[in-house]
């Protein structure tokens, strides 16, 4: 008999069926134990854990046990469908593949472990650490749980690749040559990830604060308010409305000056200069009197002005004042300079300028010695 181009005759099929019987006649009931204690464990295990979730989870105001009970549901299901296929293929001759589906099992396991360790972190910064009074940057919790996390996703496929007998050896050091070309590569782009890790972790200077620039254009403000801290760079906007954008690796190489970090209130220096023939307790008490009157200067400690030197045509004094208010630093030093100049001018204390007296001699004179 011959039917869609075979030829059936030469076919045994009674052989062929009593080979299938005898191969699967003595794994039906075992397929059929590990599929029912699969299924049995999973619903018990899932009604166990909705219970526990309806009637001690939810009452609690953290978090961290709805997370941890998120993470046995996930793990059990994977567990008990993986649990179930191993043991089948075990079953039926496969082993091969059961060994593929156990290490593909552990890769796999290690996902919602990963999420797992992220929320937990997460719940962590949001509970314990932002009551402290030093709370993280909100940049660098971030950064430090996306890197737990790949380091957990990478141990679950390193842990399976073992498990399959791949030797994981050449693979790491075929990672570390190209993680050597791509850090010369990218030297700079790296010195400043590194850079900013450190002023995270260091903090010189937090969103807010307000610092001293370096390098700025000219006819511009020297100083600005940081407005963002990155991995790569920090942005600072000074006081026309300019945004600087300063490499993190250039920030550390520098001295920080960061007029907020100490508190609100700063001492503040001004110099001044009065000619010789002026009245320097005179001066002095001009500037003490127009410091104490100025909005946002603080009384305790007293403004005091002292003597810092002598110049070629002036005595150099200094007013030092202490504010309430940092960022009211150069408006202050502003009204302080305007009013203490109408003050001199009109109590008569000269600001001297520069000057010089001409002397000359003359040999007709009998080398006497004529004015100015």
């Amino acid at each position: 008999m011959e039917t869609l181009g075979f030829d059936l005759s030469s076919i045994d099929l009674g052989q062929w069926w009593g080979q299938v019987v005898a191969f699967t006649a003595p794994r039906w009931l075992p397929s059929l134990v590990v599929l029912l204690i699969a299924g049995v464990v999973y619903v018990v295990a899932r009604a166990i854990l909705g219970r526990a979730q309806r009637n001690w989870v939810t009452r609690t105001a953290t978090r961290l046990d709805d997370l941890a009970v998120r993470l046995l549901r996930q793990a059990l299901l994977l567990s008990s469908g993986a649990w179930a296929i191993w043991r089948l293929l075990g079953i039926w001759g496969l082993p091969t593949i059961a060994q593929w589906v156990y290490a593909i099992w552990i890769g796999v396991l290690f996902f919602p472990l990963s999420r797992f360790v992220g929320d937990f972190l997460t719940a962590i910064e949001s509970e314990v650490v932002t009551r402290t009074e030093t709370p993280l940057d909100k940049t660098a919790l971030p950064m430090i749980n996306t890197a737990i996390r790949f380091i957990v996703v990478a141990l679950g496929v390193v842990l399976a690749l073992s498990e399959l007998g791949i030797n994981i050896a050449p693979l790491l050091a075929g990672a570390g040559v190209m993680g050597l070309a791509l850090s010369l590569a990218a030297k700079d782009t790296l010195s400043n990830l590194i850079a900013g890790v450190l002023l995270i972790v260091d903090r010189p200077f937090q969103v807010g604060d307000r610092i001293e620039l370096w390098t700025t254009p000219n006819e511009t403000g020297s100083w600005g308010d940081v407005i963002e801290i990155g991995l790569r760079a920090t942005k600072i906007r000074n006081p026309d409305n300019l945004v600087v954008v300063v490499p993190n690796n250039e920030i550390m190489q520098r001295d920080i000056i960061n007029y907020t970090m100490s508190g609100q209130d700063i001492r503040l220096r001004i110099p001044f200069s009065v000619a010789y023939e002026s009245d320097i307790d005179r001066a002095k008490g001009l500037l003490v009197d127009i410091a104490t009157g100025i909005e946002g200067v603080k009384g305790d400690p007293a403004p005091i002005v002292i003597a810092r030197g002598f110049g070629p045509s002036e005595v150099n004094l200094e007013l030092r004042v202490w504010i309430l208010e940092a960022r009211s630093r150069r408006s202050i030093a502003d009204e302080i300079s305007e009013q203490a100049l109408r003050a001199f001018e009109k109590a008569g204390v000269e600001i001297p300028y520069p000057r010089r007296e001409l002397y000359i001699r003359s040999e007709s004179d009998g080398g006497s010695n004529s004015g100015p």
